[in-house]
């Protein structure tokens, strides 16, 4: 026996005998006569109550060594959709489920001899933790839509934490949905030794890997869908690819693997659908004696372009460049431009200014720049076209350096005059634009691009990074796109700026006797975008050329664009990339005011429209702190397009409203990649302290566990002053001397 709160042998025998002391003297002149008999007996019940209940306060436990038949080995299942591949046939002659071969392993081989020494306990694995008797084994379906591994392996770790537990043995094809080791699990508890089922090479399949929508580009907001497909077991054997708008079918190609197994990248140009989001679906023909049809198509949801972006042209004098650029703008149906150009000075020497605008924003332009904060904050994208830096006072580059960093608007400056005389150098303006403001090297290295510049004088020489670019692609292909922007006139002439600052990106330079120059910039800022055009007389492009050309048209379009296009709005709402049916999603809204400031205590309502166009209310929770950020949990049963409409207020003024559409059950996560996947699993076993073994060495597992029950089969612990029959015991010691007492004439 054991003590869990011990005290030293010496205070031990102290008490004792005060106990003794203290039974004696209570019986030593006892209130009737009692003969020595009947006064030893009482004092000797006394004294061993309160010995008991001194031991009892030392808190005895006992340890008992554990039982063989006590020692519990969890058995967990994989039941995922991707445990029905039948690839998992022991001769590789017969189409054998991965379930079924791993129901047979454990009906034939593993429970048996578990049995004899363990007690083994059967777990399915996918959606949750799901309990299975042994003879309900053969009734275990693969319909789960997910399988997240190491959830299932940390539930059962706590399930029996403190128990006799050997070791965990999962039997899975690695397909895990996660793919994550949960932080201070992984190495906890008893080691995980996992069977791979199914076949790690040799899977005759066909699979679209990934699409993915690129930013709007060319005329009337066309994308670009990149697909990635691969075709495994087939050689180069040619398959068609079909992408399908909204269930109706866009185009057809014929593609050839450059080998088998290796990934091919093609490019679609669609054209969503200006006011409802579109679900575009790309699928790949499948092959002879495929059996994995899940993978061979993927969708994605590109939402509606939404309300018109806008812009504000901010110009230091009417001219060619001016005209033609506002000209594009106008044209493109998804713009709205206000203009303020000066014109010159009045008689008390001011400068006066062309103002057109609409929406009543007119009257906070008069002055040349927003009067107001909000009111510059109220646009997408800001375009200085050929002003001076000075013109500008400082308090205002501010603000247009946080309308980019802040905001998350677009800012464009070009023109000789905007960067005439480094008006813009120290000014907070500087540090958003994507280069160096002064040429401090003299120009570019001419080995930095890696393209040709041996043409003309101040020709354009589009950059490798400028080529797929979305401000750069004027043609359908990258080829049409190369022959259209050598085939252009050549600039006036080019400012001479400095190199790109980090993170930036040059487009386009150009060559001149004095070096070489970037014309074309671009980076992020904060939330937004700047960019730079260095160059002058872009208009020859539009006056030099055939009448019919839209090159120049394309350009600023698709610059106002990517400028403008991600630009927030003063209520956002943010969706997962990807979900299932079964998912539960997080929906994101982050409210902010006319300034862009966090709304914290704005008042939020967000409804969800169902795939059947059923419509219900959110419960939004809003997040601590002062950020303006707020939450909604969401589960998500079927596949199809949802829609969220937020609405979001302070006291009865209306901040704003947003749509967000999110596509769910466009992907196929349970059969990406659909080999066996032994990564996982050694990586599982390792971070454990198990071990790997495919089925066909499946025998080489219990050895393990048996190996494991020294380790797991500690004694048992067993406390033993707060058992029942203690209690009993000293009650009955109390109950006697109270007895014997009353009996003999005392109370």
């Amino acid at each position: 026996m054991h003590f869990a709160a011990p005290i030293p042998l010496w205070a031990a025998a102290i008490l004792v005998g005060a106990l003794g002391g203290l039974a004696f003297v209570s019986y030593r002149r006892p209130l009737a006569p009692l003969s020595t008999a009947q006064r030893g007996l009482l004092m000797a019940l006394r004294v061993i109550s309160l010995v008991v209940l001194l031991v009892f306060l030392c808190r005895p436990v006992v340890f008992l060594p554990a039982r063989q038949a006590d020692v519990i080995v969890p058995v967990l299942v994989d039941v995922s959709r991707s445990m029905r591949i039948a690839d998992a046939a022991a001769d590789r002659s017969s189409g054998v489920s991965r379930l079924t071969r791993a129901v047979q392993t454990l009906e034939s081989e593993l429970l048996p001899e578990l049995s004899r020494r363990f007690t083994p306990v059967l777990f399915g694995i996918g959606d949750a933790l799901t309990p299975v008797a042994p003879e309900a084994l053969g009734q275990l379906d693969p319909t789960a839509r997910h399988s997240d591994l190491n959830t299932a392996l940390a539930a059962v770790r706590d399930r029996y934490r403190g128990r006799a537990v050997p070791g965990i043995l999962l039997l899975s094809d690695g397909g895990d949905t996660a793919q994550q080791i949960h932080a201070g699990e992984a190495g906890s508890g008893p080691p995980v030794f996992t069977v791979g089922i199914g076949e790690v090479a040799g899977l005759r399949d066909r699979e679209v890997l990934s699409v993915t929508a690129g930013d709007p580009r060319l005329d009337q907001a066309s994308v670009d869908l990149h697909v990635t497909t691969v075709s495994s077991g087939y050689g180069r054997q040619p398959y068609d690819l079909q992408v399908r708008s909204n269930g109706q079918l866009v185009e057809s190609r014929r593609i050839t693997p450059v080998a088998d197994g290796s990934p091919m990248d093609e490019t679609f140009i669609v054209s969503p659908d200006p006011l409802m989001a579109t679900v575009f679906t790309v699928n790949a023909a499948a092959g002879p004696d495929e059996s994995i049809l899940e993978n061979n198509s993927h969708g994605i949801l590109v939402n509606p372009a939404g309300r018109k972006r806008r812009l504000l042209i901010l110009a230091g004098a009417p001219g060619f460049e001016h005209s033609f650029m506002v000209r594009a703008f106008s044209r493109d149906p998804g713009l709205e431009i206000d203009e303020v150009v000066r014109k010159g000075k009045n008689e008390s020497g001011r400068d006066t200014f062309f103002v057109q605008a609409g929406g009543g924003r007119g009257a906070s332009l008069t002055q040349g720049f927003p009067a107001r904060t909000e009111d510059l904050f109220a646009y997408d994208a800001v375009i200085i076209a050929n002003i001076e830096g000075d013109f500008f006072t400082q308090s205002q580059l501010t603000t247009v350096a946080d309308f980019v960093g802040e905001r998350g608007g677009g800012v464009l400056v070009l023109g000789g005059r905007s960067f005439s005389q480094k008006g813009l150098i120290g000014t907070p303006l500087e540090d958003v634009l994507p280069v160096e403001l002064n040429d401090r090297r003299g120009g570019l290295a001419r080995a930095s691009f890696g393209v040709d510049l041996s043409g003309p004088r101040n020709a354009l020489v589009v950059t490798p990074d400028g080529m797929p670019h979305p401000v750069m692609r004027i043609g359908a292909t990258l080829e049409e796109t190369r022959a259209r922007w050598a085939a252009l006139p050549t600039l006036a002439g080019t400012a001479q700026l400095g190199g790109p600052r980090p993170g930036a990106s040059v487009l386009a330079v150009t060559s001149t006797p004095a070096g070489i120059y970037p014309v074309i910039a671009v980076q992020r800022y904060g939330r937004g975008r700047a960019m730079i055009f260095g160059g002058e007389a872009a208009w020859h492009w539009r006056m030099m050329l055939p009448s019919a050309d839209r090159t120049f048209e394309f350009f600023w379009r698709q610059s106002a664009r990517w400028l403008a296009g991600s630009a927030p709005d003063p209520v956002t709402v943010t969706v997962p990339a990807s979900a299932d049916p079964g998912d539960s999603m997080v929906i994101a809204i982050e409210a902010r005011d006319a300034r862009f400031a966090p709304a914290p205590d704005a008042v939020v309502d967000a409804t969800l429209t169902l795939p059947g166009g059923v419509t219900q209310p959110l419960t939004v929770r809003r997040e601590a702190g002062s950020s303006g950020r707020f939450t909604a949990a969401v589960g998500l049963d079927e596949p199809g397009v949802y829609r969220v409409r937020v609405d979001a207020r302070r006291g009865s003024t209306l901040l704003g409203t947003a749509d967000q559409w999110f596509h769910v059950g466009g992907g196929h996560r349970e059969f990406a990649d659909p080999r066996l996947n032994e990564g996982v699993l050694r990586r599982i076993a390792m971070a454990s302290g198990g071990r790997y073994v495919p089925v066909a060495d499946v025998s080489k597992v219990v050895p393990w566990l048996e190996a494991a029950v020294p380790q797991a089969a500690d004694p048992e612990r067993r406390d033993v002053w707060n058992q029942p029959w203690a209690y009993a015991m000293l009650i009955a010691l109390l109950s006697v001397e109270w007895v014997l007492r009353r009996r003999w004439g005392l109370r």
